[in-house]
């Protein structure tokens, strides 16, 4: 372990002349003047040693105070944390290099189709409870992570910057917050160990659920399910939400969730009708007679509630005008402010009206990253809650304690991006932000979420098809949500005999081999090139989907004791799947079309080498090996 203490003046080992980060002798107050400040800086020896060998060095800045002390510690090979404490109030930031050498992609919780390296001098993204994770991994070849880095502090905001050092060729982290006596220390964690980044990830996500209690989730919450947003869009009422529910049941889904509409006549898509939070009586004049009904059906039954916003159209608006972060004209809404306790028991009162009065078996939590201000306002009179997002944080531990009372095993939605770690206790699940008819897309945010989702069950946005799809295409959007939960939103009841065939086979494929593709080890392949072949296996199971025309490799298998089934799911056009194998060895090759059907069934004898097999685009290949 390495113990340091901040001088007033930069040090180090003897010779390193690596450069300070500038850091302005200055620091904004509330109104934004500037104020003087002491600034600290300090290079703590990590015990590191990155790609060259030479040894990785964190560069310490404080400014306000130099009563800080920071520590580094190896927690196993290749990886440190680094702690500092504080005993007065400082902004610290943290700064270290590594050699950008074969990157590929820089990786964030905030998807990113490019995956690009960014250049240093890029704004650093501001993470907190309401919006994004503090961790990023730079991958190189053969998707290793050059290094990957995160934060413990997952509720109070950071400043995480990274970005390539263009007079270097290094690449550079940053991560900056705020510390103060008695409060959380500065903790990060950093890998240089060089694995699958995946791996590394996950390693992330074990570090923050250390003490964490979740409360488990919910059969239902991992099983496909339907949604009326893409659908019906405001257009529910107890008719039609009940004609989808019972055809999805026959489909294999396990509940329906009904978005927005059922509090409001209203149809012009606005937020100006949410607030009071009342069903509209015409749509669903019996909403507990018609959740029976559901349920009867065989579905659990989530509502859709647009938690931040209160809208000039509801008779909330007068009450609670005064008691809001920011109004939002072009959403003829406000985001409400949780710093105040009317304000949290009032949203707790009508959210918990659906399990408590109606039956329901869970909500969606719409819109929380809207409580995320990027300079919120002083503390109000009145509030209870000096920031935000303590004031959020209360706001959803009190809600999930009340809900549960009714119903323990209650399910939650959250949805990208808010993803924090802060928030697991308090979902079930977390679903990949709207992206309709973009398959790849879905398949990008949906991985992504489960790198660092931890024990919630991640969800697809709703998939949805044009009218004159073929089965082949729409099966590729299902393959394209395969490693998470589907659900799925089209009007069910205009679906053509074979675009139903393809949902039932493919929903039976995610509630068959659902814990391996959920609860599996994921290993998502070339994060640069927006994943084009994602594999999940357990002891059992090994499931590939290509997305592209890549060849995929059998897992290796230690004498009898490897994975004997191997599942290949095509979504690419081309049609030839070639298998490659380490050694000869004979299997049982079962390929079936987009709606199931079989198409052939053979006894292959596999070589060393590639081995090509003809799977069609929305096919599954089941590949049973021999002993």
């Amino acid at each position: 372990m390495t113990t340091a203490s901040p001088n007033p003046a930069p040090q180090g080992a003897e010779g390193d002349a690596a450069p300070q980060p500038p850091v302005p002798a200055w620091r904004p107050n509330a109104t934004g003047d500037e104020v003087p400040g002491t600034v600290v800086h300090l290079q703590l020896a990590t015990g590191l040693l990155h790609a060259t060998g030479a040894p990785l060095t964190l560069h310490l800045t404080g400014l306000g105070s130099d009563a800080w002390e920071a520590t580094a510690a190896g927690v196993e090979d290749g990886v440190a944390l680094i702690e500092v404490h504080a005993a007065e109030a400082v902004t610290l930031r943290a700064e270290w290099r590594v050699p950008c050498i074969g990157a590929t992609a820089y990786w964030t919780p905030d998807t990113d189709a490019s995956r690009w390296l960014p250049p240093s001098w890029i704004t650093p993204r501001t993470v907190s409870l309401a919006l994004g994770a503090p961790v990023a991994s730079l991958v190189g070849a053969h998707d290793r992570a050059l290094c990957t880095a995160a934060a413990a502090e997952t509720t109070a905001p950071v400043r995480v910057g990274a970005g390539v050092v263009e007079e270097s060729g290094e690449f550079a982290f940053t991560v900056e917050q705020e510390l103060t006596p008695g409060g959380p220390p500065m903790r990060l964690r950093i890998d240089l160990s060089g694995r699958h980044f995946a791996t590394t990830l996950r390693a992330v996500t074990d570090w923050w659920a250390e003490g964490v209690d979740h409360p488990g989730v919910a059969p239902a919450a991992r099983m496909p399910a339907y949604s009326t947003w893409y659908s019906l869009h405001q257009n529910v009422d107890t008719a039609a939400v009940e004609q989808q529910a019972a055809l999805a049941a026959g489909l294999g889904c396990e509940s329906i969730i009904v978005d927005d509409g059922w509090q409001t006549a209203d149809r012009t898509r606005g937020y100006g009708h949410c607030g009071d939070w009342e069903p509209n009586p015409n749509a669903f004049p019996g909403l507990r007679a018609h959740v029976a009904e559901v349920h009867r059906r065989g579905l659990a039954y989530l509502l859709w509630y647009a938690l931040p916003f209160i809208g000039r159209h509801n008779d909330a608006w007068d009450r609670f005008k005064d008691k809001v972060l920011r109004e939002e004209p072009h959403l003829e809404a406000a985001v409400l402010d949780p710093r105040h306790p009317e304000v949290r028991a009032y949203l707790i009162d009508k959210v918990c009206r659906t399990v408590e009065e109606w039956g329901m078996d869970g909500v969606k939590l719409d819109f929380i990253e809207r409580f995320a201000v990027a300079d919120p306002p002083p503390a109000p009179v009145g509030a209870d809650r000096a920031t935000v997002h303590e004031g959020l944080l209360q706001l959803l531990a009190e809600l999930d304690a009340r809900l549960r009372r009714t119903r323990p095993d209650v399910i939650v939605e959250h949805r990208q991006p808010y993803v924090s770690p802060s928030l697991w206790p308090y979902a079930s699940m977390v679903r990949a932000t709207d992206c309709p008819l973009s398959p790849a897309e879905n398949r990008q945010r949906t991985v992504d979420c489960r790198l660092t989702a931890g024990p919630l069950a991640v969800h697809a946005d709703m998939i949805m098809w044009n009218a004159a799809e073929t089965p082949e295409s729409m099966a590729v959007h299902l393959i394209n949500a395969l490693f998470s939960v589907p659900q799925i939103s089209v009007d069910l009841a205009a679906e053509t005999p074979g675009r139903l065939a393809a949902l039932r086979f493919w929903l039976g494929v995610f509630r068959r081999h659902a814990d391996v593709l959920q609860l599996g080890d994921l290993e998502p392949a070339r994060p640069d090139l927006g994943y084009p072949l994602v594999s999940a296996h357990d002891d059992r199971t090994t499931v590939v989907a290509r997305y592209a025309p890549l060849p995929v490799a059998l897992p290796d298998r230690d004498g009898t004791n490897g994975p004997p089934t191997l599942l290949v799911a095509n979504a690419d056009r081309d049609h030839t799947v070639l298998l490659v194998a380490t050694r000869q060895e004979r299997a049982l090759a079962l390929v079936q079309d987009c709606g199931g059907e079989i198409l052939s069934e053979t006894v292959l004898d596999l070589v060393p080498g590639v081995n090509p097999v003809t799977v069609p685009t929305g096919g599954l290949l089941t590949l049973t090996r021999e002993h």
